[in-house]
């Protein structure tokens, strides 16, 4: 019998992915006017389904499928709603709403699963405006500190009262934590952002770890002054130094680790950016992902000294400030297991292979066994408007996780 309503779930990722910022396709960032309305939207199909509906202190939407035995641990089926700037339809979303549309085929078809499912749309999964990804995932895993929540945004607001606006209550966020063993399985489907899946020939990835991400502020303090009357050989250039360091970035992750390492700056912001002033402040942000942590820890060690050194050889000041960790993960043989065998059942067009995007799931390993599943996108594009995931591969994944949903809920009950 075919449950996962095809038509249906494809309607519903447009239906959210137009709301959007005019003129900024399609673009959703956390802690706005936008995202709090695709999440009133998001609840209220949610409400419609006849799910418990709640927003946490971490302002994770939650929705609930109470099973028929309530006192075992949940398994949850999560992703995001926000976007980077100019970001895609399908990113996070598709997630979401295929755990959505799971939970409506159960209900109109009248199956119940023993253990309560949970469809989470986590706060702020993308890197957001105050420095931070993972916010939501972050607080159930008891990662988010109060330091976190005293992170600014460039107008100065807080991460806290960020939080606030999207309808959590960061003053009591603590309550929000899950223990360690009170989810039964966390699962998530994404498109894979990458080429493999089609240069493979494949419907489904079944992911078999997910990369660990660590993330720096680097400020660089030099002497702002007349670019016209200051010699070059009397100057305290701050974007000099600075660029000098991201080149620095680029060589050492280019060097042999044990597992392969990218390193990365995204934001670069100079000031006064003026072209007649020598730059007096550079600040950048450096992020370093891969699936080994003794790599991630080799690049950035070796970086931050590179930096001293050339901050001593330029006579400019640099500040580095630890942001963020995310720790790498491998799934466990049994999830991947249950995962290849609900793929299988649908297509033969099954492959393993790693992640080397970010997730919720990175946080939610610290809780439950996770699982995640890929899906083909166009030309392997993400993080752009271009971004595009085909119906079918939407219908298919969404048949993947269900089938892992029951499927897990039978031998679990069997054990």
């Amino acid at each position: 019998m075919d449950l996962i309503n095809k038509k249906r779930l494809w309607k519903t990722i447009n239906d959210l992915a137009s709301i959007t910022v005019e003129n900024q396709p399609w673009t959703r960032r956390s802690f706005t006017a936008k995202y709090n309305e695709g999440r009133e939207w998001l609840k209220n199909q949610m409400i419609d389904i006849g799910l418990e509906v709640k927003v946490d202190e971490a302002s994770n939407v939650i929705g609930r499928l109470i099973g028929t035995e309530p006192n075992l641990p949940p398994i949850v089926i999560g992703s995001h709603t926000d976007t980077v700037p100019n970001g895609g339809r399908f990113d996070g979303i598709a997630g979401v709403l295929a755990g959505l549309e799971i939970v409506r085929a159960l209900t109109e078809n009248n199956i119940s699963t023993r253990h309560t499912i949970e469809i989470v749309d986590f706060t702020a999964e993308e890197p957001s405006e105050y420095g931070l990804s993972t916010v939501g995932s972050r607080a159930w895993s008891g990662n988010l500190t109060e330091e976190m929540l005293l992170y600014t945004n460039p107008d100065g607001q807080s991460l806290a009262d960020a939080i606030s606006y999207a309808g959590g209550d960061p003053a009591h966020i603590k309550q929000c934590k899950r223990e360690k063993g009170s989810i039964a399985l966390y699962l998530e489907l994404h498109i894979e952002q990458g080429p493999v899946l089609l240069k493979r020939n494949a419907n489904i990835g079944v992911v078999t770890g997910i990369v660990g991400i660590q993330r720096y502020k680097v400020i660089v303090d030099g002497l702002p002054n007349h670019s016209g009357t200051t010699p070059m050989d009397m100057r305290n250039d701050a974007l000099t130094a600075a660029s000098e360091m991201t080149l620095a970035l680029e060589s050492v992750a280019n060097r042999k680790y044990d597992q392969p390492v990218v390193g990365t700056v995204g934001v670069f912001n100079n000031f006064p950016n003026a072209s007649n002033v020598i730059p007096g402040r550079v600040e950048f942000t450096v992020e370093i992902r891969s699936i080994s942590e003794e790599a991630i820890d080799a690049v950035g060690s070796e970086f931050l000294s590179q930096v001293k050194n050339i901050a001593l050889k330029r006579d400019v000041i640099v500040k580095t400030e630890n942001v963020s960790r995310s720790g790498s993960i491998v799934i466990s043989d049994e999830i991947k297991q249950l995962l290849s065998d609900s793929s299988n059942s649908i297509t033969n067009k099954v492959i393993e292979l790693p992640s080397g995007a970010g997730h919720d799931a990175n946080q939610m390993s610290l809780l439950a066994p996770v699982g995640m599943i890929f899906i083909p996108c166009k030309a392997g594009r993400s993080h752009c408007p271009e971004e595009w995931a085909e119906k079918e591969d939407l219908y298919l994944g969404t048949k993947v996780l269900l089938n892992a949903v029951l499927a897990f809920s039978e031998k679990s009950n069997k054990s």
